[in-house]
This record gives C-alpha cells, sequence and structure tokens, in this order.
C-alpha cells in the first residue's frame, strides 16, 4: 500500500511541493530516529486518452470535450489529495472516475462511429517519480545531437537528464533573488525544481545552423513571411483550449496567452473567427496561442486558469513575438487550407514522454544552445526565448484530426515529407521575455505535469484570407523575404 504525504522540496532558492509516498510494512514499531521509512516524491500519471483518439464524429465532438475536460480535473483533483497526504485509495477512485468518464465517451463516439473499446482500457492510472526524467529513458537537452535542436522533428537521445550537470550549476543566482514581493514565496506548490534550470552559458552548442534559418539547396524553397500580430498588449487571456476542447470553457485548465484573432475562445467556430477582428497588421486572422509564463511572485488569481487550476505568479507579458513562415529543404510549399489547426508539443510531455514534446528554450544571444526539458538561466541583459516549430507536413484531406496530430507531421532533416503528405509553410513562433533573476519562472501546466519546461507547446489555427496565404506562399517559393 502506498501512503501519502506532503512533502517540499527546497534547494537553489525554488521550492516545490509534490506528492510523496512511502512503502507500507508501517504494522511494527516505528522507525528509530534517523532512520525514516524511505520516501519518494512523485505524481500522477495517467494514459492520455485524447493522443489515442482515431475518430471523433461530429455528433460526439461536445461529448468528447466535456470528457476529455473532466478527465484533466479528475486527475488534478487526485493529486491534491496525494499532496494533502490522502491514502492510496486515491488511485482507485481515479480509476473509477475515469472509468465512467470514459465509458460515456465512447458510447458518444459509437452512435456515429466504430465504438473505440480500447479507450476502456485506459482508466488506470500509476505514480511516477518526480526526479525520472521525462519519458522512458530520458532526454538530455543541453547534449549535441547529431542533427541539431533546429531541426523539425525531435531528437530523443537515451540518456538521464541531469547525468552531466554539476549540482550548484543550477542555482546560478543569489536564492534571495528568487523572492517576489509577496510576502517573498520562493517559486510555487508543484513546481518547478531547481533542476529544471540550467545556466545557459555552461551549455555546449548543439544546433549545427543558426537559429531556424531559411533552409537552403537545390530546389528548396528559401524565402520567408512574417506576420506582425504584436504582444498581447490587449490581454486576450483566457483557459479555454479551442482546439482540443471546443465548447468547453477552461478545458485547457491552465492560461493560454493569445495574438492575433481578438474572437478565440472555446465558442469560436470558423464562421466566428472569419468574421472577427485582428491584432495582426496585414489582415491576417489566424489564432495564435500559447501558455502564459509567470513570474514565481506568488501573486494567486483566484480564477480557472490560473490558481484555481495551481498556477500562481504574475503574468510575464513577453517582449516579442515573432511569427515567421520558412519553405521546405526539398522543393516548393503548397498554401495551408483555411482553418488549418495545428498543435506542436505536448502539455503532458513530463508523463506521456517525449514523443511528441517540440518546444525549445533560450536565451537571445546564445540560441545555438537549445534547451527542451530544462529552463535557461540567461546572463544579464538576455532574454529568454521560447520558440515552436510546426509541423510542416499536411495530409492533403483534414484540416484537424480525433488528436490533432494526424492530419499533419514533420518532413525528414532533408525536408521531404512521409508519403501521402505534402509541404506546407512552416510556422515558426518565437517569443522572448524579460524575466527575474534565478529560478524565478515557470509555464502555466496541468497540476500533475510540476511546470516541466518539457510541457510547453503552441497552438495555431490558419485563417489567413486566401489571397494573403496566396502571398506568403509565392514569397516562401520565389525566395524572397516578405511581410
Amino acid at each position: 500500500m502506498l501512503v501519502g504525504a506532503a512533502a517540499l522540496l527546497l534547494g537553489g532558492g525554488g521550492l516545490a511541493a509534490v506528492a510523496t509516498t512511502a512503502l507500507a510494512g508501517n504494522s511494527g514499531p516505528e522507525p528509530e530516529a534517523g532512520h525514516p521509512h524511505t520516501i519518494t516524491a512523485t505524481t500522477i500519471s495517467c494514459p492520455d486518452v485524447g493522443d489515442r483518439l482515431r475518430e471523433v464524429p461530429r455528433s460526439a465532438q461536445l461529448q468528447v470535450s466535456k470528457g476529455l475536460s473532466s478527465l484533466d480535473r479528475q486527475v488534478h483533483d487526485a493529486y491534491h489529495k496525494m499532496m494533502e497526504g490522502s491514502s492510496s485509495t486515491v488511485l482507485v477512485r481515479l480509476k473509477q472516475q475515469r472509468q465512467k468518464t470514459i465509458g460515456t465517451m465512447v458510447t458518444a463516439i459509437a452512435k456515429n462511429a466504430k465504438r473505440p473499446s480500447y479507450l476502456l482500457k485506459m482508466s488506470g492510472c500509476t505514480t511516477k517519480p518526480v526526479d525520472e526524467a521525462a519519458g522512458s529513458g530520458g532526454y538530455d537537452s543541453t547534449k549535441t545531437t547529431k542533427n541539431g535542436w533546429y531541426q523539425n522533428q525531435p531528437q530523443p537521445q537515451p540518456q538521464d537528464q541531469n547525468q552531466n550537470q554539476d549540482p550548484g550549476q543550477n542555482q546560478g543566482q543569489d536564492p534571495g533573488q528568487n523572492q517576489g514581493q509577496n510576502g517573498g514565496q520562493q517559486g510555487q506548490p508543484g513546481g518547478p525544481s531547481p533542476d529544471d534550470f540550467i545556466d545557459i552559458t555552461t551549455v555546449q552548442p548543439n544546433a549545427g545552423t543558426p537559429p531556424f534559418a531559411a533552409p537552403r539547396g537545390n530546389g528548396a524553397s528559401t524565402g520567408t513571411f512574417t506576420t506582425e500580430c504584436g504582444r498581447n498588449e490587449d490581454g486576450h487571456f483566457n483557459s479555454d483550449n479551442v482546439i482540443v476542447t471546443p465548447g468547453v470553457s477552461n478545458g485547457a485548465h491552465h492560461t493560454h496567452d493569445y495574438v492575433g484573432n481578438k474572437a478565440t475562445d472555446a465558442f469560436a467556430n470558423d464562421q466566428k473567427l472569419a468574421q472577427s477582428d485582428t491584432t495582426c497588421t496585414n489582415g491576417d486572422q489566424s489564432t495564435h496561442y500559447w501558455p502564459v509564463l509567470r513570474k514565481l511572485d506568488g501573486n494567486a488569481e483566484q480564477k480557472p486558469g490560473a490558481a484555481q487550476d495551481a498556477n500562481v505568479g504574475t503574468t510575464l507579458t513577453p517582449a516579442t513575438v515573432t511569427l515567421t513562415f520558412r519553405g521546405s529543404q526539398a522543393g516548393q510549399v503548397q498554401a495551408m487550407p483555411r482553418f488549418l489547426r495545428i498543435i506542436t508539443g505536448d502539455a503532458k510531455a513530463f508523463t506521456n514522454g517525449t514523443k511528441n514534446a517540440n518546444a525549445s528554450w533560450s536565451c537571445t544571444g546564445f540560441e545555438d544552445r537549445q534547451l527542451k526539458d530544462k529552463y535557461p538561466l540567461c546572463p544579464s541583459g538576455s532574454q529568454v526565448v521560447r520558440t515552436f516549430a510546426f509541423q510542416n507536413c499536411w495530409d492533403g484531406r483534414d484540416i484537424d484530426s480525433a488528436n490533432h496530430r494526424d492530419h499533419v507531421t514533420f518532413s525528414d532533416q532533408n525536408g521531404n515529407c512521409p508519403n501521402g503528405f505534402t509541404a506546407i509553410p512552416q510556422l515558426v513562433q518565437r517569443i522572448t521575455y524579460d524575466v527575474p533573476q534565478g529560478n524565478s519562472f515557470a509555464v502555466d501546466s496541468f497540476p500533475e505535469q510540476l511546470h516541466k519546461p518539457v510541457t510547453d507547446h503552441g497552438d495555431f489555427i490558419n485563417v489567413m484570407p486566401d489571397n494573403l496565404m496566396s502571398k506568403a506562399v509565392n514569397c516562401i517559393n520565389n525566395g524572397q523575404e516578405c511581410k
């Protein structure tokens, strides 16, 4: 039997509250002083039902959206019960809740599609030691990879995420620098950990080419098209996810930062998006969004997506947002269809593994060094950089898929798309921030994901007018640089 307890992990000025488990066998005498039972910090890991969806008929979309949001809420509640010291019955209760919710989703899908009975086997959850690297075998993005981080396809390496790191290296700053203005709180419950940070100056260059340079080569489409949509100066935030959980308020359970289309929320259908105003200067009505980055100052906004979903701290406004479309090493690109939806990265990569993880962290002046599973500690005067390179191959048919991944994919390192896919302009979202010194910031996440940097992700809905998309494609294919 596992016994839950609350634990505080202190070090390097950071603070992380996580669930812990201790081996049973407590029927004998209490352990002597100095010889406590073995305790391991853990989080909850559940099969990702959304990733396994293959067909969701229109009639079942709302029920599936509600189900996915409910599954996330159930894990959220179970995780916090473990933190509060509840017993191992937490996982039993969680399985019962998930069985009921998944069953409802399966029934809704089966009314107009093949019954996805395999989903019913995904109700059980386990605990995961928090000191394990994301995914099986882990990943160390501080090491040089054969093809460099700037390749489209993630390049996981079977290495321990902390093995080549000096334990003192992550601290880098006076712990007192991490204290915020609200009572001097250090960090926030549920992560991040001091081990999630690394001094960027200690990281070896791991990219073979300059950051996201336009591809070159015979027949390549070497142009770029940049759309300027601001930095969310209007304060467009919500905790919805119109791609994954349309029709459900607070379906993301973390706060998203938006630029572009002003109407984007959980209830924005294609017609509403097409009729909306935009923050983009060229009339591009596309939707761009990503989880907010927060200053860990203890500021607890009691609203969905913030403190109510274990995301604590003051939201940081980006210093810059750059949205660039680039071409293909292998040849020309074709237009994206209007209302194409793409997600890059994985909000649950810490428990799901790094298969779909695709966010990149760095510092200005050091972008030949890219991090996947750590936050960078930047020198004075250098900004934190988040970069999302989106899938650049499309199946030629669908603007979305049941798991929001199967209709798009990445080319290989030479720019060649898999059979049945064609090259489209590759969107690169690059966002910079001025952050406080030290281990003092983190991306919004689901509570059980512990605000790990590997869970970062970006979202995009193409709502470019057809003439603007044609202009972008022509610029890219003709080797021009256009705005």
